[in-house]
């Protein structure tokens, strides 16, 4: 961390890529749950991918679009 800085130490050791997905992970926690509800597989697979698109279609909503302005 000294001879480069945190951010040269955050790029070089993948702590961003670690942090963002502990976020989605918290995120998933607090918006589905920590378990899933199904018993069987084929419904556990249903409620991943139902899961996924709620958080993906949220994480759109909040991703701001950029215009140029010139």
């Amino acid at each position: 961390i000294n001879d480069k800085g945190r951010i040269g130490w955050q790029n070089r050791s993948g702590y961003n890529q670690r942090s963002r997905v502990e976020t989605q992970m918290g995120r998933w926690k607090a918006v589905i749950g920590s378990k899933l509800k199904a018993r069987n597989f084929l419904n556990q697979k249903t409620e991943v991918r139902i899961g996924t698109y709620i958080l993906n279609k949220m994480t759109e909503l909040g991703r701001p679009k950029f215009e140029v302005v010139a």
